[in-house]
């Protein structure tokens, strides 16, 4: 299905029938301040195994990324996160980065990788907040699969393409094609691993 929500003022009752979706363990492909991502709740196994089987990865092996609300919501998942770095999130959130951060116990066990690390971002976008206001977890998200970067821009075609694999597709207008900055805050020397939409500072 094909659900066309308004990007700046999310209709009330689209965003309850997307949570509504994720809740009974359905995957979505859903607009970010990036690129669109394929997303499910964190906590339907049968949806994450869903997602690795489109996306052909291992949930152990890959670098999979928990979309939050906020800050604190973020701080769930992650061990205690000290000043200097909480002020690098904080002047860089919401916005187009991926924090590699040391994974907390919250993290759920199918996710857990051998490096007990976790990507946490939080979007720049009202449709992602609102569906995360609404649903209370985070998302569980990756990129969509292959390497058609242009045609992943737009949601029609998204949907032809993925119709058959997702239960749902947001189209909350016309996406971008370079994806978010990775930053690994998992040493004292915080690295960029990925140049992507955001410019990082520290």
């Amino acid at each position: 299905m094909l659900l066309q929500i308004h990007p700046k003022n999310p209709q009330e009752r689209l965003i309850k029938q997307v949570v509504s979706c994720l809740k009974s363990g359905g995957v979505i492909i859903y607009p970010t301040d990036t690129i669109y991502g394929l997303g499910c709740d964190i906590s339907q196994p049968k949806a994450i195994e869903k997602i690795c089987q489109i996306k052909n990865i291992q949930p152990s092996k890959a670098m999979l990324t928990f979309i939050c609300r906020d800050l604190s919501h973020m701080s769930d998942y992650t061990k205690p996160i000290d000043t200097p770095l909480y002020r690098i999130l904080k002047s860089h959130l919401p916005g187009p980065f991926t924090f590699i951060l040391p994974a907390s116990k919250q993290v759920p066990k199918l996710l857990q990788n051998k490096k007990a690390t976790i990507g946490l971002r939080i979007p720049d976008n009202e449709i992602c907040r609102k569906i995360l206001e609404e649903l209370g977890n985070p998302i569980l998200s990756v990129s969509l699969p292959g390497e058609m970067v242009e045609e992943y821009t737009d949601p029609e075609i998204i949907h032809n393409n993925f119709e058959n694999k997702v239960e749902l597709v947001i189209d909350g207008g016309i996406g971008g094609m370079v994806p978010s900055t990775v930053v690994d805050c998992t040493t004292q020397e915080w690295t960029v691993l990925r140049q992507g939409a955001g410019e990082f500072s520290s």
